[in-house]
């Protein structure tokens, strides 16, 4: 039966290829890479000696579907992988998995390691939700406007950044989010492992003196701050329609427009009638 194994590779460490990936990669009929020099190298570690064929993300677009119908024709076991990590996150991988699963080849996920769930692991924060971005625009204007984006989702927001613009990037954030707090992750399972903590400001002073900073790859976490008027609003909805009708009261309108522009809110009619009932008969005493 053909077959497409989804595997994932070592980002650093070689001992964290898991036993199942080794056995996957060694039986198969060949294994689609992202570069097949960083593959090989793997390959001569390990001693697999299927074909190795390239596809990235410049050329799997074309070549994911006659990849596919290949696999299929000529029932293959085929391994996906790409330089370091799991394929499909923040690389390429994802037009062949459709062109396979379209082709009517099985696909199965060898799981195994991803900087960005690494990197969450040890970030010390509230992760039951979290949005990965990947790889932020490079504009400092662009940049700067998908940062201001992501408070718009989940508090957690799992970055990728290249050595030569951690730099930039966290200037940014500080700039946007000066009070949030960062996680900062370099060379994951490598030798020289390093992940530094603390706010925007801190970060940026232990980036720029360490003369080792553009060197590694990088993974950020990022806790945002929680949305500008969170309590507030929270406050307000569990406030009582006597005590909103009060408010509008204040602002200068009658019992009769603060009890239109409640219902006009989305404000339950009969609740709002109600309290302005109350009200009228404590006015009346």
């Amino acid at each position: 039966m053909s077959r497409l194994y989804v595997v994932a590779t070592p980002i650093g460490n070689l001992e964290d290829l898991s036993p199942r990936a080794v056995g996957v990669l060694r039986s198969a009929d060949l294994i689609l890479a992202e570069d097949t020099r960083v593959t090989m190298k793997l390959c001569q570690v390990f001693d697999f000696h299927a074909p190795l064929i390239s596809c990235h993300r410049h050329n799997e677009g074309f070549k994911a579907r006659s990849l596919a119908e290949r696999i299929f024709t000529e029932d293959l076991t085929a391994a996906l992988v790409t330089d370091a990590g799991t394929p499909c996150i923040s690389d390429p991988g994802n037009e062949v998995v459709s062109a396979c699963v379209e082709a009517g080849v099985s696909v199965t996920p060898v799981p195994g390691c991803c900087a960005g769930i690494a990197a969450v692991s040890i970030s010390g924060f509230d992760a039951r939700e979290f949005a990965f971005y990947g790889f932020l625009p490079r504009e400092r204007k662009a940049l700067k406007e998908k940062l201001s984006a992501l408070s718009a989702g989940p508090r957690v927001a799992v970055l990728h950044e290249s050595p030569h613009r951690i730099i930039h990037l966290t200037e940014a954030v500080q700039e946007v989010f000066p009070d949030c707090r960062m996680t900062v992750c370099c060379d994951l399972t490598k030798k020289f492992e390093q992940t530094i903590y603390g706010k925007p400001e801190s970060i940026l002073e232990r980036l720029r003196s360490n003369e080792k900073t553009e060197k590694g790859e990088y993974c950020v976490v990022l806790e945002l701050p929680e949305k500008a008027g969170g309590k507030e609003e929270e406050a307000e909805k569990e406030s009582s329609p006597e005590a909103k009708l009060i408010e509008k009261m204040k602002e200068g309108y009658s019992l009769r427009e603060a009890q239109e522009l409640l219902c006009t809110a989305g404000e339950k009619k009969n609740a709002v009638k109600q309290a302005a009932l109350t009200l009228k008969k404590l006015f009346e005493q």
